[in-house]
């Protein structure tokens, strides 16, 4: 029990993460809806962005594949932080058995997990039958025309990397128009600075850990404040599309 706190107060120090992208990528909640209303955060990671929904006053379903990462945030976000967890849960699913979902959602959230799956349509098709009407699917994505991402070799195996570079804008009406979404907002983020502070700290902790690399963190911290959208190269792409 004393090891298991002393874990969450040190993660306290450094939640959500060494990752300065998904820092970056919490600005985007302002085009959320805010106050009571049921979401879906698909994909959901180490929580952070169900959290950030909770705090807006949803009550959050979070997904996650990855069953001791679902457990892990069921732990520190519920256990250690005190979400109610009538409004956070965190589940074990894969995105591919969302057939058998009956509950309904008013926003669905889906940050950087589309590219991993290779049958999108299926998933989106089933986000939309999830949806009430009117609920409001958002969707963030790697930019395919990034460098980054054109230099990635894909996973074709569906292993947990990307099958596919990203979604451009015209990819993303492609696949969500067709399925009855109207896509009222695209924004692009992540700037070829936050880029490249993002890269210099992931080469110091993939060669020396993070140990070394957490005094530098708080030094490149103003390359996300400073994050303005619509770069010319934005690494993602986040769309908001409403059900008709």
């Amino acid at each position: 029990m004393m090891r298991s706190s002393l874990a969450h107060l040190a993660r306290e120090l450094i939640y959500p993460g060494l990752d300065l992208h998904v820092r970056n990528r919490a600005s985007l909640a302002r085009f959320w809806r805010t106050g009571p209303r049921r979401v879906l955060d698909a994909g959901s990671g180490n929580g952070y962005f169900s959290w950030l929904a909770y705090e807006s006053g949803a009550s959050v379903v979070a997904m996650n594949f990855d069953a001791a990462q679902a457990a892990k945030a069921q732990s520190f976000l519920v256990g250690h932080r005190g979400a109610d967890s009538a409004r956070l849960r965190f589940e074990h699913r894969n995105l591919y058995d969302l057939a058998s979902e009956t509950r309904e959602f008013d926003e669905i959230i889906c940050f950087e997990t589309l590219e991993h799956v290779r049958r999108d349509r299926e998933v989106v098709s089933q986000f939309a039958r999830l949806l009430a009407p009117g609920g409001i699917l958002h969707l963030c994505c790697p930019n395919p025309l990034h460098p980054r991402h054109q230099e990635e070799v894909l996973d074709t195996e569906e292993r947990g990397g990307h099958v596919r570079a990203g979604y451009s804008e015209d990819d993303y009406r492609r696949l969500l128009e067709p399925l009855g979404f109207r896509i009222d907002r695209v924004v692009g983020i992540g700037p070829m600075g936050l880029y490249r502070a993002d890269a210099l700290l992931r080469s110091i902790r993939a060669r020396f850990g993070d140990l070394v690399a957490f005094p530098l963190f708080p030094l490149l911290l103003p390359f996300v404040w400073l994050a303005r959208d619509n770069p010319n190269v934005p690494f993602s792409l986040y769309v908001r599309a409403v059900k008709a």
